[in-house]
């Protein structure tokens, strides 16, 4: 674990991650039961698939890419890098399922999980969204380094896979 993830996670973290639970205690709100039910239901369903989208990544390196995604074999493109040892390594790039539709989904999914923990608090202030805010800023800012390392590993091959997935966390804005 390096730095980023040890003082965040002891210092920083419990402070804006409850900052929505401790706003709603002294600011409590009446919410319907179609807000609370659709509220519940998005969330849920964005976990679920933070989970499946990492899933199914795990299944495709297990299975060597034969599996199906979305109804189709997966697609994805062989790839070759150097290690630190300088030996010649072979991977394979998924470029379907969740994984083609952008380079990291899965982060969409994360924020918006944030995002409905802090909706029950409405709109009132933007205190109770001081974790998605941080969340966001955190994963747009670990999406740009991970491309970084993966272009100086992977070279052509990235290139070719961020030709047939453009988009970085959400389809259509990059």
């Amino acid at each position: 674990a390096g730095f980023y993830i040890c003082w965040g996670c002891i210092a920083f973290l419990p402070l804006f991650y409850t900052s929505h639970s401790l706003y709603l205690v002294y600011h409590p709100k009446d919410l319907d039961m179609y807000s609370l039910l659709s509220i519940y239901i998005i969330g849920l369903s964005s976990i679920f698939l933070n989970y499946y989208v990492d899933y199914e990544r795990k299944v495709f390196r297990e299975s060597d890419g034969n599996m199906i995604t979305f109804g189709k074999k997966a697609t994805y493109i062989d790839a070759e890098y150097i290690d630190n040892f300088k030996l010649v390594k072979k991977s394979k790039l998924l470029t379907s399922g969740f994984w083609g539709i952008s380079r990291h989904i899965n982060y969409f999914f994360e924020i918006l999980s944030a995002f409905m923990w802090s909706v029950p608090a409405q709109f009132d202030s933007i205190y109770p969204y001081y974790y998605v805010i941080f969340l966001t800023i955190l994963l747009v800012h670990r999406e740009r380094r991970d491309d970084e390392r993966c272009s100086d590993k992977y070279k052509e091959y990235w290139r070719e896979y961020k030709k047939q997935v453009p988009y970085r966390i959400l389809k259509y804005i990059d």
